[in-house]
């Protein structure tokens, strides 16, 4: 293998990239729908100036820049050989309300700084950089659009979903220019593709408390997000007697804390209400209708299902109780998701030959990742931050264990031309 400590002579020193992922990720902050808090919705006004900014960058790399007809943006690094097999990496551009600067967009800056660190170097494939527009799901409450198009799995009749304010989504991606009766063009073909690396902030605190910059994620749990409804009989809350009563909002009320209950004593489990909507929301009536999302995760599918069944049947327990009614409205899954043995060996070795510990992981949260590794060989490294807070302005992360990611993302990268070049 072949070791490497800073980068080309031709190209800024590992510090220095760091440094300019932060400036970037700064910079794609403020193309916000909201003027204070981080805001960027699928294929919204400010996701098309990320777009520009982010060409820009591309074109002072010599990078071949293009939109897919699902709104995804990929920067090429280009191989002498027009044929020859393509490298993936890059995150999500799209945030949560309220989101820290660095979810999703450091993992694509840090392709861009990747492709820096690599001068005027020559490798035997392509490197895609992928800003992918949609991984978060809060527009069309459909998460990972952008790498559905990617790795041929989208379904084009999502494009009659509407957002809050009425719009499908065919109109939306029609409204960004773009023509969503091709997005099944957007696909990759797994032929073409050698691997697909992600880099991401951890968004927890593992790394942290082990004091290390960076790991290796070994797989993504899976998740269920659910909406479902507790519907009662509204009421006068002066003259209408405690018994019986009809409450909705006191039904979901107790299945919230069997939410929580389950999620502390399953070993393993993330079970969260994070979503409440309660009709008609007046002080002095009884609610009659309660809508409440659950999203519970497990790295095990089957203790995942199982709890969410046995959720579902507590609810129904506490409807019959309370003489109110449960409905599951709708329910999507999402499996557990190994990552690709041969890239994380090969990315544990890159950390090696700089000198570096890696740290197992297992990954609580979705990723892009989660969807490219049913089509291509997928693996992730997670990048430490400090405090572990994600999907909040608090979130934050060191420019040296950017640098430690790039140093592995490089090393990596280099090895696997090597071993390309070597075998002929």
């Amino acid at each position: 293998m072949t070791t490497l400590s800073p980068p080309a002579s031709d190209t800024p020193s590992f510090e220095e990239l760091a440094h300019r992922c932060l400036e970037d990720c700064a910079a794609l902050a403020d193309q916000s729908e909201w003027h204070e808090g981080i805001l960027r919705q699928y294929l919204s006004l400010p996701m098309k100036a990320v777009h520009e900014l982010s060409q820009n960058w591309m074109a002072e790399l010599g990078m071949e820049a293009r939109v897919d007809d699902a709104g995804n943006l990929i920067g090429r690094r280009a191989s002498a050989a027009a044929s020859a097999p393509i490298v993936l990496t890059g995150s999500h551009l799209d945030t949560v309300p309220g989101a820290g600067k660095y979810d999703g967009v450091l993992g694509f800056v840090m392709g861009l700084a990747l492709a820096r660190s690599l001068g005027t170097a020559e490798l035997p494939f392509h490197i895609d950089v992928i800003g992918f527009s949609e991984e978060e799901g809060v527009r069309f409450s459909k998460p990972y659009l952008g790498s559905h198009a990617i790795t041929g799995t989208f379904d084009l009749e999502w494009l009659s979903r509407r957002d809050a304010s009425g719009f499908s989504m065919k109109s939306v991606i029609e409204g960004f220019g773009l023509v969503p009766q091709r997005i099944p063009s957007a696909a990759y073909r797994p032929s073409e593709v050698i691997a697909f690396v992600e880099p991401h902030i951890e968004q927890g605190v593992v790394l942290s408390r082990a004091d290390l910059p960076v790991g290796v994620v070994e797989a993504i749990a899976g998740q269920t997000r659910a909406l479902v409804q507790f519907v009662g009989i509204a009421g006068h809350a002066g003259t209408t007697p405690m018994y019986p009563r009809q409450d909705a909002l006191v039904a979901a009320a107790s299945w919230i804390t069997e939410v929580s209950r389950r999620g502390c004593e399953v070993t393993g489990c993330r079970a969260t209400v994070g979503y409440a909507d309660v009709s008609p929301n007046v002080r002095n009536v009884i609610p009659d209708r309660v809508t409440l999302s659950l999203d519970l995760r497990h790295i095990d599918d089957g203790i995942r299902k199982q709890s969410v069944g046995q959720l579902f049947d507590i609810a129904r327990g506490i409807a019959v109780r309370d003489n109110v009614e449960f409905v599951v409205l709708e329910k999507q899954e999402q499996s557990g998701v190994a990552m690709d043995d041969v890239i994380r060996k090969q990315l544990f070795q890159a950390a090696s030959d700089c000198d570096l510990e890696a740290l197992d992981l297992i990954s609580g949260a979705g990723h892009d990742a989660g969807l490219m590794a049913s089509r291509f060989p997928t693996a992730m490294i997670f990048i430490r931050q400090p405090r572990g807070i994600s999907h909040h302005p608090d979130e934050d992360v060191e420019a040296s264990d950017i640098a430690e990611g790039l140093r592995v993302l490089r090393q990596w990268v280099l090895n696997l031309a090597e071993g390309i070049n070597s075998n002929g």
